[in-house]
């Protein structure tokens, strides 16, 4: 699934074709999506000017004076820049066709992304009213995280995956920052120091901002907007690891299942 880092790659990359641009129309080949396609859309966003580009956890936001667009990636979802008479692929499922020739093409193999749209502030969205803190923003440090925790005895891992905490560090991401942090993902999230968040919170922002400056991680459909994977996979130090020598120590990683989802992790670095 694209996490952060992706959708922030892809904002980056389909903003320039965007902003400041009047839309055509709204070509939408397939509604059946994770909610379908609204109807009102295309009426709402042809003749539109871009006005903004932005993004708020997982999703991107496409502004314009009649509303928002609300966009997911889903399991598989891509959007890429593309000129507008070039052929459609399957599961190519809709595209915004701007007055310069181009357009931004939505891909989706699994159909489990979506595009929604809204006449009110999108904050207020009801997919967006109840998000978190954004990692790399001032409000998430470590006596923000510190303070969350406190009480808890759900492992650490699922709380920094829980958007309810903070948004958008998904699987990968949290046990990368779990290594470089030397916290197991195993910890109850109420046994963290006032050190171990400091240093935790500081490691999830570390990992994201390298992510998204190596355009995001690529382990199987995700490609950006002019359709390169992502290569921070070679930086991985333990997600899909299990087995191979740490690179720090040389203890094998290891695998668990943890919250339904594939959990890594060095037993000697990421020591209780």
């Amino acid at each position: 699934m694209p996490e952060l880092p992706e959708v922030e790659t892809t904002r980056r990359g389909i903003a320039p074709a965007l902003l400041g641009h009047r839309v055509l129309e709204l070509k939408v080949r397939e509604r059946r999506l994770r909610w379908p396609i609204p109807a009102l859309i295309e009426s709402a966003l042809r003749g539109q000017i871009v006005r903004s580009v932005d993004r708020r956890a997982k999703y991107l936001l496409i502004g314009c004076d009649s509303g928002t667009a609300i966009v997911h990636l889903g399991m598989s979802g891509s959007l890429r820049v593309l000129d507008c008479d070039a052929p459609p692929r399957t599961h190519d499922h809709w595209d915004l066709c701007l007055e310069t020739g181009q357009c931004v093409r939505y891909h989706d193999p699994r159909r489990f992304g979506s595009l929604l749209f809204t006449r009110q502030d999108p904050d207020r969205h009801r997919l967006l009213a109840v998000l978190a803190p954004e990692p790399l923003s001032e409000a998430f440090d470590g006596a923000y995280l510190y303070a969350a925790s406190r009480g808890r005895s759900v492992a650490v891992k699922a709380l920094l995956m829980n958007s309810r905490i903070v948004v958008g560090v998904g699987n990968i991401y949290a046990s990368e920052a779990l290594f470089r942090a030397g916290v197991p993902p195993t910890l109850p999230a109420g046994r963290l120091t006032r050190e171990r968040a400091a240093a935790l919170a500081a490691a999830v922002k570390q990992v994201l901002a390298e992510a998204i400056r190596i355009g995001g991680t690529t382990l199987r459909d995700y490609v950006d907007a002019t359709g390169e994977p992502g290569y921070f996979r070679q930086e991985l130090n333990v997600y899909e690891r299990a087995g191979q020598p740490c690179r720090r120590c040389a203890t094998p990683i290891r695998r668990r299942e943890l919250a339904q989802r594939s959990t890594y992790w060095c037993p000697r670095c990421q020591r209780r």
